[in-house]
């Protein structure tokens, strides 16, 4: 298990493989589809953005009204693809990590690739676990997407895996081939 903490450097990114697993501690940005659609329209626009996403990690998530007394909602994370078509602008402007679920298509590997980015896993269906590990929340940016506006979270030891890393090297391939090396004769 690695210890890391923010903000996510490149050579700290370089020093990671998939299938590290790892607790993060430090500062994250969430962020969907909605809020990336709106970060591509500013840098379209050239309007700065909300935060600086050099060297910072977002997290795809959308999470539940906190309850009273609470930081966060249940937050676990969102489907990562919906990303994909905002990942490569965002990587090229500096963002070094991204926390969601499911795969990634081949423009956003190679964007990974090119700028120094690593995807992490975070576990699906453990939102309420997972939102135990958030320390401090706030709004900071479209507030009007509601559980998809920008919120600034800080985290301690959010249990997290590299699905892929800076060099290209997919956890779910390699699993896949893993699992797949093992079988004989076709049988299961």
């Amino acid at each position: 298990m690695k210890r890391l903490s923010t903000p996510f450097t490149k050579e700290m990114a370089l020093d990671l493989k998939a299938g590290d697993q790892i607790l993060l501690t430090g500062v994250l940005y969430t962020g969907r589809d909605a809020a990336h659609k709106r970060m591509i329209e500013f840098i379209e626009e050239g309007i700065e953005l909300p935060f600086d996403v050099q060297d910072q990690i977002i997290y795809y998530v959308g999470p539940t009204p906190a309850r009273p007394g609470s930081i966060f909602g249940s937050g676990g994370p969102t489907t990562s693809g919906r990303m994909d078509a905002y990942t490569p602008t965002m990587l090229s402007m500096g963002l070094r990590g991204m926390i969601g679920k499911g795969y990634r298509n081949q423009a956003v590997k190679e964007a990974m690739k090119e700028y120094g980015g690593v995807y992490f896993g975070a576990i699906g269906g453990a939102g309420a676990y997972i939102s135990r590990c958030i320390q401090s929340c706030e709004v900071i940016a479209f507030e009007d997407l509601g559980p998809e506006a920008i919120r600034k979270l800080y985290v301690k030891d959010f249990p997290l895996t590299v699905i892929i890393d800076t060099f290209g090297n997919d956890l779910y391939e390699i699993g896949r081939k893993n699992y797949l090396g093992g079988k004989q004769d076709g049988n299961t």
